[in-house]
């Protein structure tokens, strides 16, 4: 149980917030709306910028021996309201090499595309595996072309965790040689952290909050516990889905719903172009409690299981 310590449950929520160095922001939430087939739904907006994120998240695990491919299905768009452009994009799949014996590895494989109809241009990615004698991890191979006559702009190449770079093939035909040049230097770029309430200020279950138990047996490399605890929570997950049965309920999303194009979007129908305006909206849907108060994220950290687990509000949750 324990090699999958974090499954999320139905219900299950992350929401967070980011405060840029240009005294901007921008807000995340995250919820799992379906467990069969676990499906997660995801929202990001940034008002200042006028960038907006959803999408959902459909995983389908394969078995190939010593590896564990995880197909990701779903949709993301992403929306510049600057330039009023829409972006299509498809996941590439996972993989995590060596779980039964040999050193366990997590790399991307398949190929990703992002699509812009308003830009009249598409990106087509491969995400490269490592063979079993040669290559290396995290390689990529695109090419960015027109839509409408296929003509293709640019090459992408490189490492997606290092260093990424871009060609111009119509400068390269024109000039016969040319290098490419550094388009994205992860070393060279800030990350900024996620800003998560402290645990008193969180629900039941969010994922912080839920899983704090499980965290804390696992940073203390105590996998008997963690396997309890985590058995626990599954056992309430069944327990809910038998009194909703029982009582013909159906679960309801709390932050999205599923529409008639088969996808889940956000319940935040309609967001001001005004930055001021739709950053109190989106804060007011987000992290409004069920007490009708905000989550006051000035409040310090103090639940002791939290502490021990090492997982200060600033920080990001451990993947699961």
């Amino acid at each position: 149980g324990v090699k999958k310590p974090y499954n999320p449950i139905l219900g299950e929520f992350f929401r967070s917030r980011y405060a840029f160095g240009d005294d901007t922001s921008a807000f995340f939430v995250a919820e799992q709306v379906s467990h069969h087939p676990p499906i997660t739904a995801m929202f990001y907006h940034s008002p200042e910028h006028h960038i907006a994120i959803e999408g959902d998240l459909r995983p389908k695990s394969r078995f190939f021996g010593n590896s564990v491919g995880m197909l990701l299905e779903g949709y993301a768009k992403v929306h510049f309201g600057q330039w009023n452009e829409n972006y299509q994009v498809t996941y590439p799949n996972m993989y995590a090499r060596g779980i039964l014996f040999g050193k366990m590895v997590l790399e991307l494989g398949e190929t990703s595309t992002v699509t812009c109809v308003e830009s009249d241009l598409a990106f087509d990615v491969e995400f490269k595996t490592k063979g079993l004698i040669w290559g290396t991890y995290n390689q990529i191979a695109g090419k960015i072309r027109r839509i409408s006559t296929k003509e293709v702009l640019y090459e992408i190449s490189g490492n997606w965790q290092t260093q990424i770079f871009i060609l111009d093939v119509r400068e390269k035909r024109r000039l016969g040689n040319l290098e490419p040049t550094v388009l994205f230097d992860s070393a060279k770029e800030h990350v900024v952290p996620q800003l998560v309430a402290c645990a008193a200020e969180q629900e039941p279950n969010e994922s912080r909050n839920l899983w704090k138990y499980v965290t804390k047996a696992i940073v203390e490399n105590n996998l008997d516990n963690a396997t309890t605890y985590k058995s626990a929570i599954e056992e309430q997950q069944r327990e809910d889905a038998k009194r909703r049965d029982a009582a013909k309920e159906r679960f309801v999303p709390r932050f999205f719903q599923l529409e008639t194009d088969g996808n889940y979007h956000p319940k935040l129908k309609t967001i001001s172009e005004d930055p001021v305006k739709a950053k109190e909206d989106i804060v007011n849907w987000v992290f409004t409690r069920p007490d009708g108060l905000l989550q006051n994220f000035d409040k310090a950290e103090d639940d002791p299981i939290v502490l021990a687990a090492g997982l200060a509000a600033t920080k990001s949750l451990p993947r699961h």
